[in-house]
C-alpha cells in the first residue's frame, strides 16, 4: 500500500478510545455535578466538555471543511464559556452528543486522510466568514459572538493559514489537556476519572 492509500485513522486508534472514556465519565453527572469546579477561578466540568465540542467542530468542520452542516452549531458552541465565562449549563446528554458528533466527524475525517494530506494548509476565515458564523449561533450567544468579532477587530491579526497536520495535533492535544481538567475536578470531588488503561 503507497502513502497515498494510507489512511491515518489506525495512528489515532488511541484518540477513539480516549473519547469513550471521556463520554463515560460525562454521561452519569446530573447538572450539580457538571456545574462542580476545581476552584472558583477554574471553568466548571460542563464549561470543559463544552469547549472541548466546541473546539473539536470550529478546527474540523469550520477550518478543514469536514463534517455536515449538522455540525454548524457546535463551531461556536463555547463563545458564552470563551468570552464571557459563562457556563452554558448544558445537560450530560447534550455534551454527550457533542461529543459523539464531533468524534464521529473526526474519525470519518482521519480515515479518508493519508499522510500525503496532512502538508496541505487550511486557509483563516475572513471577516465576512467569521460574520458568518457568528449570526449562525443560538440567540443566547449573540452576544458573545459580537464580542468574538469585536475582538478579533481590535486585535487586527492575520490568523494564519494552517496544515492538516497543525490542526489534528492541536486539537487531539487540546482534547487531552481539557480531558485532564475535566479528571482532576472529578477526582476531588470524590466521583469516577477518566480511565485511561491503555487498552
Amino acid at each position: 500500500m503507497t502513502e497515498q492509500q494510507l489512511s491515518l485513522l489506525p495512528f489515532y486508534a488511541g484518540w477513539r478510545i480516549y473519547n469513550q472514556h471521556l463520554v463515560a465519565a460525562i454521561a452519569p453527572l446530573n447538572s450539580e455535578q457538571l456545574a462542580l469546579r476545581l476552584t472558583p477561578r477554574h471553568w466548571s466540568i460542563g464549561m470543559y466538555a463544552t469547549h472541548i465540542v466546541a473546539n473539536r467542530a470550529w478546527w474540523f468542520h469550520a477550518r478543514m471543511g469536514a463534517g455536515g452542516d449538522d455540525l454548524t452549531p457546535f463551531d461556536l458552541w463555547a463563545l458564552g464559556v470563551c468570552e464571557g465565562g459563562v457556563d452554558p449549563c448544558h445537560p450530560a446528554t447534550e455534551l454527550v452528543n457533542g461529543l459523539e458528533k464531533t468524534w464521529h466527524m473526526i474519525e470519518n475525517t482521519l480515515a479518508r486522510l493519508t499522510p500525503a494530506d496532512l502538508a496541505q494548509v487550511c486557509p483563516p476565515l475572513d471577516e465576512a466568514k467569521r460574520i458568518h458564523h457568528a449570526h449562525s449561533v443560538e440567540p443566547a450567544l449573540q452576544p458573545f459572538a459580537q464580542m468574538w468579532l469585536d475582538a478579533a477587530r481590535l486585535a487586527g491579526e492575520v490568523r494564519p493559514a494552517r496544515s492538516r497536520q497543525w490542526i489534528i495535533w492541536g486539537v487531539l492535544e487540546h482534547d487531552i489537556h481539557h480531558g485532564s481538567e475535566i479528571s482532576t475536578t472529578l477526582g476531588v470531588h470524590d466521583l469516577p476519572v477518566l480511565e485511561l488503561d491503555g487498552n
